[in-house]
């Protein structure tokens, strides 16, 4: 057995000054596994918050984590396993009897079981759904129903509805006297009889009027509402621009089926930002973290043949230069200067671009004033690093007219970087392909068959004529 007093102390240790898990409190939560001993593995993990707990769990090994599950028992809250990667929760749910998974995910808000249960097994994921209480099983059912990524998936179905002839003190009566109220909640949904949204009331203006005042003159009947069908990155942006703590979801017929809270959507926002890095990398938005090498090689690879491509058309504008290159040897010293900093400002531009793209930042209202000065900001670096290129090559190799070459060049592929990183990605959204996904080759051809060409055919025209 595991000492409580050390258990305690591992527990007030859980993370390091740098926020990551202490390797001492996750040796010590092994040792508590391998010994079977449930007593000191509760001692130390019962009273982690969710998400630490879900931190806990990706840094065991996959053959420790259902273990985990099984001997914290009643104590292991399943809410995090919506805080780990999509790969380990599968492995753990895969492993884990269909009862413990049911005796888990009914404590849960309806969002959180829904998004637990969508990763079953369909045959599975019936069982699950079958042995719920009748209340949960139809809310998890409703989010399940509607598309992956809406609004609908991302709603809990617990909030409070009252009508509008309800008074003030009416409805503070009803919240004090109900027992089976959500855990959390920010505002009132009034309804009609066919329980279609009329309007909302936030907690605090609720709060500050006097019990006999009406719901229907405190209500704001313009309460900003999402369809249960909008897509969930929309459902972000609304948030973002009218500052939203909440929004009740609708159905079609205006019906109130649900309320999607901030805590949802800044998941939402983090997972949409993870996936626009990764793709501007060429690694697809479901990578994990725990994927075995395998699934992470096959998913990388239509990338980097892409890439492949790209460098062949480049290999092959450099070897029609191939005459040029041999009486000067300093042009192939200098080709690789010429292809990176295109390559860079290339990736600079195209950032900014499909960044102000994802947030509707760039649109046809202003995408010709921005591709000018992107186009000017590529002019001023090229004429400002044709100099001082110019220099270091005069200086280097000592012909002066070597200088001049390098810097036309410099000039030629650095606007053309600016192009090409703006332009694709309008181009690309207008053909309806995600320019997150695409734009990375289209770029690196476009400054490195320009930045070749440009150097390799300046330098040909120039010293030919001599």
């Amino acid at each position: 057995m595991l000492d409580p007093k050390d258990t305690t102390a591992a527990q007030t240790a859980f993370r390091d000054e740098a926020g990551a898990v202490r390797a001492e409190f996750v040796e010590r939560v092994r040792e508590a596994i391998a010994l079977n001993d449930a007593a000191a593995l509760r001692a130390l993990a019962a009273n982690l918050h969710e998400a630490d707990t879900g931190d806990l769990i990706e840094a065991l090994d996959a053959e420790e984590r259902p273990r985990f599950v099984e001997l914290m028992g009643r104590e292991f809250d399943f809410a995090a396993l919506t805080e780990v990667d999509d790969t380990v929760r599968e492995e753990i749910l895969d492993e884990l009897p269909t009862e413990a998974v049911v005796e888990g995910v009914r404590e849960l808000e309806s969002d959180d079981a829904a998004y637990i249960i969508e990763d079953l097994p369909k045959e599975e994921q019936a069982e699950v759904l079958e042995q719920l209480p009748p209340p949960e099983r139809v809310a998890v059912e409703r989010i399940l129903h509607y598309p992956e990524r809406s609004a609908g998936r991302q709603m809990q179905t617990e909030f409070i509805a009252v009508p509008p002839t309800w008074t003030v003190g009416h409805a503070i009566d009803y919240m004090r006297e109900t027992a089976d109220l959500p855990d959390r909640f920010f505002e009132l949904y009034v309804v009609d009889a066919d329980r279609r949204l009329l309007g909302a009331v936030p907690l605090d203006r609720l709060l500050r009027t006097k019990r006999p005042v009406s719901i229907s003159e405190l209500m704001e009947p313009d309460r900003r509402r999402v369809a249960a069908t909008d897509d969930q990155e929309e459902v972000a942006r609304m948030f973002e621009r009218y500052n939203l703590v909440a929004a009740p979801v609708v159905d079609e017929d205006e019906r109130l089926v649900g309320v999607v809270t901030f805590d949802d959507i800044v998941d939402v926002i983090e997972q949409a930002a993870e996936e626009d890095i990764m793709a501007l990398g060429g690694v697809t938005r479901d990578e994990e973290l725990s994927d075995s090498v395998w699934t992470i090689a096959r998913a990388r690879f239509p990338w980097l043949f892409a890439n492949l491509l790209t460098a062949l058309l480049a290999s092959w504008v450099i070897s029609r230069f191939e005459g040029a290159i041999e009486k000067m040897v300093a042009l192939a010293v200098l080709m690789p200067i010429v292809a990176s900093m295109g390559g860079n400002a290339g990736t600079q531009t195209m950032t900014v671009a499909v960044r102000a793209i994802a947030t509707r930042d760039l649109s046809d209202v202003n995408a010709a004033r921005l591709v000018r000065r992107e186009l000017l900001v590529g002019v001023i670096n090229g004429l400002t690093f044709a100099v001082i290129l110019g220099l270091v090559a005069t200086v280097w190799f000592k012909v002066g007219d070597l200088g001049l070459v390098i810097g036309l060049a410099m000039l030629c592929v650095l606007a053309a970087a600016a192009l090409g990183g703006i332009l694709i990605p309008l181009g690309l959204i207008r053909l309806g392909i995600d320019p997150a996904i695409a734009s990375g080759p289209f770029v690196t051809t476009v400054t490195d068959v320009v930045g070749f060409f440009s150097f390799l055919g300046i330098a040909t025209v120039w010293f030919g004529l001599r």
